[in-house]
């Protein structure tokens, strides 16, 4: 059985709103693939995107900076604080998984798994979709964690950037895409600490552990459903490769 993980982000799930164009093409695409043959199957892993930063977003701006939760009965701290805004973006990630689960129907696993380690351990559909699971990392590492699962030995994560590139495109002209990183070089990019909303082509947490587990990270567009399913099949493709 062939089975590969996609770690789908939310900001190609749901940008400002859920993408009902990219979903219909993302869903044509991969149930093609998997028509192709009975031995592949596919796990789906959504992030929170648009709605996990706005809500993220209102509660710091109603409760954080003021040192005082519920009209002043608690006081916060910056680890509670975190946790809180973590387990907001959890359930967005949620919300995205149930929309995906729902658009591939009978052939996806009946309930979206939102604890990796009780997934279960075999399923007979072609899709399995999850979610994030707690507070401290985003879904790419559960995605991590359901390949090493599974028997995966790769991640494909799909975002709204086609490659990762050795700085902030967006603030530095100079920086270059990249085809191909080692994690000790890429994981110096994005540090080991992970806070809620952290806008990077790969969780650190996430990162430690597939290095860990020597499990190799395809970092791609993901609206470009060509190119994804160039990577399925083991294609030339546009992306960068952390290994």
């Amino acid at each position: 059985m062939v089975t590969k993980v996609l770690s789908v982000g939310g900001s190609i799930i749901a940008p400002d709103q859920p993408d009902t164009t990219f979903l219909t093409k993302f869903l044509r695409m991969t149930t093609s693939w998997l028509n192709v043959s009975q031995d592949r199957r596919l796990i789906l892993v959504a992030g929170g995107g648009a709605p996990a930063r706005v809500y993220q977003t209102a509660y710091r701006k109603v409760c954080a900076g003021k040192g005082l939760l519920v009209a002043g009965l608690s006081k916060s701290t910056t680890q509670s604080e975190n946790t809180e805004a973590d387990w907001i973006g959890v359930m967005a990630t949620r919300l995205n998984a149930e929309l995906l689960r729902a658009c591939y129907g009978a052939i996806a696993f009946e309930k979206v798994i939102t604890n990796p380690l009780e997934a279960p351990a075999d399923w007979q559909e072609n899709v399995l979709v999850a979610a994030g699971w707690k507070p401290g990392f985003s879904s790419d590492n559960d995605a991590v964690l359901l390949a090493e699962k599974y028997g995966a030995d790769t991640v494909v994560n799909l975002s709204n950037i086609a490659q990762v590139y050795t700085d902030d495109p967006k603030k530095n002209p100079d920086a270059e895409p990249l085809d191909r990183i080692t994690w000790a070089d890429f994981r110096k990019m994005v540090g080991d600490e992970w806070t809620p909303g952290l806008n990077v082509p790969f969780d650190p947490v996430a990162s430690q552990k597939a290095e860990a587990l020597g499990l190799t990270v395809i970092c791609a567009d993901g609206h470009d459903v060509d190119n994804t399913r160039a990577i399925l099949n083991g294609d030339s493709f546009i992306g960068t490769t952390i290994v």
